[in-house]
């Protein structure tokens, strides 16, 4: 059997690839993270699948319904919101399968960066704006930061930040990125991207803050920070399609 971390995506059904999908369809054990990953995701599973929510569950939990399912040789789609790769919290889970020889394979998904920028219509790296994009998170409550990796060295880089899981920080994401950025710099707080509730809230790291407040955004949303998010206009075009410059597939246009 073969253990299945499948990246569900930002919770839009639509978004889930169709190597999850056909995977999920045949596999007769199911485990999901029902706080992150809509019911619909999996509602392709088998008639007879065991599928649960593993929301209430510890790592322990989720590994016994996996060595059940081994010992009966069925194979196990575990489902993650986003892409599994990232804060998906299955490196101790493939930690558990070494341990106990169990095969698995990963499957990508759609991240929630990248459903916020499609909702919004925009590119994330514009020439000479922004070409580079820092995914990070702040401790708060859960799994502290190395050290080095803090957002006050991330904010050094001038560059685009997506936060995850400090929309309860704020007032700290304020106090370490106005002195980097400005208090005029754009910010987009996602909020479900790509699910039916999902609404982008666009500030400045003044006054996001407040606006989150008034909406009573308290969880699930993405922090996003930097140049590229404002109304850029003035920008040069990508040296991609410049017929002033060649490469293997474009030769160099005759004058």
């Amino acid at each position: 059997m073969t253990v299945y971390f499948i990246g569900a995506g930002p919770g839009d059904p639509d978004l889930l690839t169709l190597k999850a999908q056909r995977i999920i369809s045949r596999c007769p054990v199911c485990l999901y993270a029902g706080s992150l990953v809509p019911e619909a995701v999996v509602g392709e599973a088998p008639a007879d699948a065991r599928v649960m929510d593993t929301a209430p569950m510890t790592l322990e939990d989720t590994h016994a319904e996996i060595l059940t399912a081994h010992k009966a040789g069925q194979d196990v789609a575990r489902v993650h919101s986003g892409d599994p790769s990232l804060y998906g919290a299955i490196a101790e889970q493939i930690r558990l399968l070494r341990r106990d020889g169990i095969d698995y394979e990963i499957i990508p998904g759609v991240p929630a960066y990248a459903a916020a920028a499609a909702a919004l219509g925009q590119e994330l790296t514009i020439p000479e704006i922004g070409q580079s994009i820092v995914l990070t998170r702040m401790s708060m409550k859960s799994t502290s930061m190395p050290a080095g990796e803090t957002l006050e060295n991330f904010a050094k880089t001038g560059t685009t930040l997506a936060i995850h899981l400090a929309i309860r920080n704020l007032r700290e994401i304020e106090r370490q990125l106005i002195p980097y950025y400005g208090e005029d710099c754009p910010v987009v707080v996602a909020y479900r991207a790509s699910w039916p509730d999902q609404l982008f809230i666009r500030g400045t790291l003044s006054d996001i803050r407040e606006k989150v407040r008034a909406a009573k955004i308290t969880r699930t949303a993405l922090i996003m920070v930097g140049p590229v998010l404002g109304e850029v206009k003035d920008f040069k075009d990508s040296a991609l399609y410049d017929p002033a410059t060649p490469h293997v597939l474009r030769p160099k246009v005759k004058t």
